[in-house]
């Protein structure tokens, strides 16, 4: 199968496209089932947790189950979903020989980078079981991801925002 010259110049629009239509999906699910009635704090804060669960599992299925954060993100809500799950994904690793890193003059390197690699473990789904190399590069995917995110949200804002005035 031959690529399109779009798709080698810019290989995250297919990951963008497909993030689009699933999180749109969910949205319109969202609404559908549910449409907003009264604008409580507390009806806010529930449509606050679908959408941020809408939008996380339409990002996770858009990278499918090729990056270790995603199968973490995919394999919490499906426990979420049912108490026993008996499958188990395997955990890929990158061939990674040296990672170059620069450590702050006040921390000790031990101590240091043993901490912010910690701490970088807890923010990547799925970052307690990988080992530094595989948790830099899962971290900048899952940024990349993030990114695309916010991006998404924003038009969607604005777009929102734009057809509210137009009907005023």
């Amino acid at each position: 199968m031959m690529n399109t010259p779009q798709q080698v110049k810019n290989p995250s629009s297919s990951l963008k496209s497909r993030f689009i239509t699933r999180f749109l999906g969910a949205l319109t699910k969202i609404n559908a089932e549910d449409p907003i009635s009264s604008p409580s704090p507390t009806r806010i804060l529930q449509l606050y947790r679908r959408i941020k669960v809408a939008s996380n599992k339409s990002m996770a299925y858009s990278v499918r189950s090729r990056r270790i954060w995603s199968r973490a993100m995919l394999s919490r809500f499906r426990s979420r979903r049912s108490a026993f799950s008996g499958r188990r994904s395997s955990v890929k690793t990158t061939n990674c020989t040296t990672i170059n890193v620069t450590i702050n003059e006040n921390k000790t390197a031990k101590g240091g980078l043993d901490m912010q690699t910690d701490e970088l473990r807890e923010l990547v789904p799925g970052g307690e079981a990988m080992d530094v190399c595989n948790l830099l590069d899962e971290t900048a995917h899952y940024i990349k991801c993030l990114t695309t995110q916010v991006q998404v949200m924003r038009k969607i804002v604005d777009f929102c925002h734009l057809s509210k005035k137009s009907s005023m």
